[in-house]
């Protein structure tokens, strides 16, 4: 039986509807895009005196009848590579990052292109993370026109895993499309096949910015799927309690999807969300709040009352360092994730409202995902052992160690999380050198930056990939230097786990 989680119950969920509807019929929204705009008053919808476009109720049914409940995502050979839906869930790294947690100085700075480089080499094995996300800026690397291409070009040339990413700036979401469409048969296949999501930001305020309307638009034309991803922040810009502020939530994706569908229907969108509350002592918005992650909780339930899939930003920390808060807060919203079923889970790696990224956190995160993922699974045993055997063998003896039912199952019946995670006994940690979570995380980045292979990528493939990237520059530049891979070599390895040899008694 797989665990499951509510927050709220039928009427409420009902309620959350029926009032997110009155917004979206009665208030309406300011669509800041000109283009979009134009497609939308089109497309038969009203407006307010005020110019705000209203949705009536009518439009959003036909809307959500025409959303798959399913997006499947393919690799880069156009391999299918994951099916966001139901209750399937994939952890992958979170989003918007401008720095990074320098682990040789403890310091934090701006991230640059050998750090974008090394993060894609190091999630590309990870077990846990299963794609990938352009997940922080490298900043005065490159023209900040095409520095949302630049980091799309990384993940493309040093990965084959499909990828979380979005655009920067209002007309990046062509180029960027361009680019995949390089590895499919133009771009009709690259919408059968993507290997993409694009995050579409919710602007607040019951608003859709101008590069959030153009990249939406941009996206339905080319059969992107989408993530629509609202800040609800609790307190600030929505109602403080769960309930109203959920129908503020549902009301800013339901109009983003709405408009996907217009555009394009059939477009694939999930239902996402990064909410948060607004601390009124500290004036901080945090993101691992407890109500914020209740609110997850809630609007993902409505997404799946839906059939719709889901995204959420969760599985990460606010914390400034990987510490003790920095675990609670990850394990515990991986877990919450994980139980409710959330299809594409936003965070690992990150820290400090999604402004700091860590390797070392993300290879920490890696195995808290794992976890996770092992408590929602199910492993189908096809036998049932005679427990009262079972009982005899025990006592006769004292251990079921080399029992054929522990040696047939325990792999699939136990989680052993790898060496990030600390499993010694106190004497045997202290003989070993007494490694903190920072040195056994930091051991762990080197150990498998060593062992990345970078995946054979056709030059002329390349050579496109850059003139495109050319093509988007204000004046021309050379690109940045991308650092060979790590050389071969023993990385620094944490203790290996030490357990009793147990014999069989005769």
């Amino acid at each position: 039986m797989r665990p499951t989680i509510r927050v709220l119950d039928p009427p409420q969920i009902d309620r959350i509807l029926h009032e997110a509807g009155r917004i979206l019929a009665e208030v309406g929204y300011e669509v800041r895009g000109p283009r979009l705009r134009k497609r939308l008053i089109a497309a038969g919808l009203p407006q307010d005196p005020q110019g705000r476009i209203l949705f009536p109720q009518e439009v959003v049914t036909t809307a959500l009848a025409s959303t798959p409940s399913s997006v499947r995502l393919f690799d880069r050979d156009g391999k299918q590579y994951a099916d966001l839906g139901g209750d399937r869930v994939h952890f992958v790294p979170g989003s918007s990052g401008l720095q990074v947690l320098d682990a040789e100085t403890g310091e934090v700075r701006l991230a640059n292109t050998r750090d974008f480089t090394d993060y894609v080499r190091l999630c590309d094995g990870l077990e846990h993370i299963h794609y990938l996300a352009t997940a922080f800026s490298t900043n005065r690397d490159i023209d900040p026109q095409v520095a949302d291409a630049w980091r799309l070009y990384l993940t493309l040339t040093q990965s084959k895993k499909p990828v979380v990413s979005g655009a920067f700036t209002e007309h990046g979401v062509p180029r960027m499309a361009e680019m995949m469409a390089t590895f499919r048969d133009g771009r009709r296949d690259l919408a059968s096949r993507p290997m993409s999501i694009f995050t579409i930001t919710a602007t607040g305020n019951f608003r859709y910015s101008e590069d959030s309307c153009q990249n939406l638009l941009d996206c339905a034309d080319w059969g992107i799927p989408v993530e629509i991803v609202p800040v609800t922040i609790m307190g600030l810009i929505a109602p403080v309690t769960l309930v109203e502020a959920a129908v503020f939530h549902v009301a800013d994706v339901l109009a983003g999807l709405v408009m996907a569908q217009l555009a394009r229907p059939g477009v694939p969108v999930l239902f996402g969300g990064a909410p948060a509350t607004f601390h009124m002592r500290a004036a901080t918005s945090p993101m691992m709040a407890i109500e914020a992650l209740r609110l997850d909780l809630a609007y993902l339930e409505v997404a799946k009352h839906l059939d719709l899939p889901t995204q959420a930003y969760m599985a990460f920390s606010d914390s400034k360092l990987l510490d003790a808060q920095a675990g609670a807060e990850t394990l515990a919203s991986a877990l919450l994730a994980a139980i409710a079923g959330v299809n594409s889970v936003s965070g690992p790696g990150m820290l400090d409202y999604l402004l700091v990224f860590s390797p070392e956190k993300l290879v920490f995160d890696n195995e808290m995902c794992g976890q996770a993922l092992h408590f929602v699974s199910d492993p189908e045993f096809q036998d049932s052992p005679d427990l009262v055997e079972m009982a005899r063998r025990l006592i006769s003896e004292d251990h079921l160690l080399t029992d054929t039912h522990t040696i047939e199952h325990w792999r699939k019946a136990l989680f052993l999380p790898g060496n990030v995670i600390d499993r010694l006994n106190r004497d045997t940690w202290s003989k070993a050198g007494g490694w903190r979570l920072m040195k056994r995380a930091r051991a762990e980045v080197q150990a498998r930056l060593q062992r990345y292979t970078p995946p054979d990528t056709d030059p002329k493939i390349v050579a496109e990939l850059q003139r495109i990237l050319r093509g988007g520059m204000r004046e021309p530049a050379p690109l940045p230097d991308i650092p060979p891979p790590a050389v071969k070599a023993r990385p620094p390895v944490a203790p290996a786990r030490r357990g009793r040899k147990f014999k069989r008694k005769k």
